[in-house]
């Protein structure tokens, strides 16, 4: 009976000094054949225009979203400067406008080996605008120099020293204020002023 005690003991040490102590190299219980799936990511060939003119470039497009059946409508906006996108149609021209969700995937599902013509129309460019400005800075200084021979009463009331306010800096205050507030219009309503 002492041998069999002997025994469990020799037994019972040994499992206390391999739960210990970590093996160095575990080898899984599975074979050492590494499992990989690989899938076939979905993707879309893509006609871009601009206007009608082109195509710009043609390029292969991965498909996104939960079922990958969505194309990355805002990052084609992004990368050719467009500011809305529509279906097209070589034959026929322009279609809808092609809808997007927040994340930026189109609302319409394609098809893996889909062909997707797309036409945009470009961002407005800031030279127009800032033109547009600039010739009413010059009308309205003409304008206020042909109207009024000096600063006006009312500036002098201000009693700022030394400051004289000519009339192309009235215009420009005037022109600023006012293109200020058409595009801030929006933005005022929406923090509740």
């Amino acid at each position: 009976m002492s041998k069999e005690n002997q025994v469990e003991e020799i037994v019972e040490t040994k499992n206390d000094e391999t739960s210990s102590s970590p093996n160095p190299n575990p080898k899984p219980k599975s074979s050492n054949r590494s499992k990989s799936v690989k899938t076939k990511v979905p993707e879309v060939e893509v006609h871009v225009y601009r206007r009608g003119n082109g195509p710009i470039e043609i390029f292969k497009s991965s498909l996104g979203g939960w079922d990958q059946d969505q194309l990355e409508i805002v990052d084609i906006m992004e990368k050719y400067g467009f500011k809305s996108v529509f279906a097209f149609n070589p034959g026929s021209g322009r279609g809808v406008p092609i809808r997007f969700a927040k994340n930026g995937r189109s609302i319409v599902t394609y098809k893996d080996g889909s062909v997707v013509y797309i036409d945009g129309e470009p961002k407005d460019s800031l030279v127009s605008p800032i033109t547009k400005i600039l010739v009413g800075v010059v009308v309205m200084t003409i304008l206020i120099s042909l109207a009024l021979k000096e600063t006006p009463a009312w500036m002098k009331s201000l009693n700022i020293p030394g400051v004289n306010f000519p009339p192309w800096m009235i215009a420009c205050v005037v022109i600023v204020f006012t293109r200020w507030r058409k595009r801030t219009r929006d933005l005022l309503k929406k923090f509740g002023w």
